[in-house]
């Protein structure tokens, strides 16, 4: 199972980036698909994720109501779509993906990970 992040990027606080994973149609239907990031000495945390190709997401409380998971069926990918970002939201960004569908918020239970994209947030 291939997943490729791509769309990260400096961006001024109060600003917007679109986060891209990657990955085939199969994955897509068959793997609920989400985020993690990892800041500067901080360990991993769950940010989004989207299960049953979309019909069931989930964000962690620090990104609700600014990031919006969502597939983009043309594309073939799961984008995070995030705005009125924060120096805090500044981290290696990371999708994932869970053949189980479990919907875990623990990194722990993702066996399949992408290379990660750097979002940078300046003040």
């Amino acid at each position: 199972v291939q997943l490729q992040a791509s769309g990260g990027g400096l961006v001024q606080a109060g600003g917007s980036l679109r986060l891209s994973c990657t990955a085939s149609e199969r994955t897509l239907r068959a793997y609920a698909i989400g985020w993690f990031r990892r800041a500067p000495g901080k360990e991993r945390e769950f940010v989004a994720l989207s299960r049953w190709s979309g019909l069931s997401t989930a964000y962690a409380d620090s990104v609700k109501g600014r990031f919006t998971i969502s597939k983009d069926r043309a594309k073939g990918t799961v984008d995070l779509q995030m705005n009125s970002l924060k120096p805090e939201d500044t981290a290696v960004y990371y999708c994932v993906g869970d053949p189980k569908q479990s919907g875990s918020n623990s990194a722990r239970d993702y066996d399949y990970w992408g290379q990660g994209t750097q979002v940078t947030v300046s003040s």
